[in-house]
């Protein structure tokens, strides 16, 4: 009976706070009325959803269930600052994808902190050791040597992808935990959209985290990781949209450009190969093969060493661009056995701490679970 009275008391939502969680969710009430017949008369207070249809609409407008029983509309600023420059592609309000990402980021930069502290760790050294107006030219220098970046090695490398998981080694060798992901959590029914973000950091002089929306091309998700890599440099936390072609008015971001830039393209060493003699188009690909960067990257960075003028940089630019939308396959490399791609979204030093304090009884596995994302650890 207890069951029967819960499923069929009905609760009166205020008519402002259902609009707020629709718009929140990126839907209209029209899409929505296949699930929810009276959802436009809950909306007018024509009529009362049951507790069992609240839940229920929570879960598909991912919002926590008690922010439909507050009288007035949350605000849920974003936790961290914002970055994005992109004309027109700012959101009205951060996505429930994104905001749970950043929580599950910050939770997890949590824990490993405690972590580090419970073992004796010092604080790294580089964090919030730049200023943004020191030359870029040589702090990208400095973080090229921090992480063991090299790049003659990765002209040697076969792919983009083995590129960019080699970075993603030194950088996490470096002390700097990177967790590249596609989706919120390992829910693979919620994707990250690179139009919103592409990636952001959280700085902390033990802990340092950066996470890289895996849904991005893998070319722009190797810019993003250098760019992210100044953030910590710098010691400024934030969510980002890094480009080549637009130069942001935020100070932070035009620098951050800046030594990602140099950091994966050295002018100097893009002057001593450049080939001004082969059609332009031939030129791009075959120098993004050996900085294995984007073609889009070492556009910029010819236009930077002034072999381009401006009109013609702007005009390839915008062709590559297109090219690039049409050809390149949006792979996020997560494919595969579940486990074996775990320790890329979570961070595989992350994920190597957590298990051993797990294993050890430091941490409950119910906590070393929920962190992970999964239900049990994998032999």
């Amino acid at each position: 009976m207890g069951k029967n009275r819960g499923q069929s008391v009905r609760i009166a939502i205020n008519p402002a706070v259902l609009t707020w969680a629709i718009e929140r969710a990126g839907k209209q009430t029209e899409s929505l009325k296949k699930t929810f017949p009276k959802i436009e008369a809950w909306a007018t207070r024509e009529a009362q959803p049951t507790l069992k249809q609240l839940e229920h609409l929570a879960n598909v407008l991912r919002v926590p269930l008690g922010f439909l029983f507050l009288d007035t509309p949350p605000d849920e600023p974003l936790p961290l600052q914002d970055f994005r420059t992109k004309p027109g592609a700012r959101p009205s309000r951060p996505s429930p994808e994104l905001l749970d990402t950043i929580y599950l980021c910050q939770q997890r930069q949590e824990w490993f902190r405690n972590y580090l502290l419970s073992i004796g760790e010092s604080p790294l050294p580089f964090v919030g050791k730049a200023k943004v107006y020191d030359d870029p030219l040589a702090i990208a220098v400095e973080i090229r040597a921090a992480v063991n970046f090299d790049v003659e090695e990765r002209r040697t490398i076969a792919t983009w992808m083995q590129a960019f998981s080699r970075f993603v080694e030194q950088v996490e060798e470096a002390g700097i935990l990177v967790m590249v992901n596609g989706v919120v959590n390992n829910n693979t029914h919620r994707t990250l959209d690179p139009e919103e973000f592409r990636g952001f950091a959280l700085v902390d002089e033990l802990a340092p985290l950066i996470f890289i929306n895996g849904a991005d091309t893998i070319s722009a998700k190797t810019f993003t990781l250098a760019h992210e890599l100044a953030h910590i440099w710098l010691g400024e936390s934030g969510i980002s949209d890094p480009q080549m072609f637009h130069l942001p008015n935020e100070g932070i971001e035009r620098w951050c450009n800046q030594v990602a830039a140099e950091m994966l393209v050295p002018l100097a060493m893009l002057r001593e190969r450049y080939d001004p003699h082969r059609e332009l188009s031939d030129e791009l690909s075959r120098l993004a093969r050996i900085f294995k960067v984007s073609t889009l990257v070492i556009l910029r960075r010819l236009f930077d060493a002034t072999f381009l003028d401006w009109d013609t940089y702007r005009q390839t630019y915008q062709e590559e661009s297109e090219r690039l939308r049409n050809d390149e396959q949006q792979t996020s490399g997560e494919g595969g056995n579940f486990y074996r791609s775990l320790s890329r979204r979570v961070s595989k030093r992350f994920a190597r701490a957590l298990i051993s304090s797990a294993l050890e009884g430091q941490t409950l596995f119910r906590d070393a679970y929920a962190l992970l994302g999964i239900h049990h650890f994998s032999r």
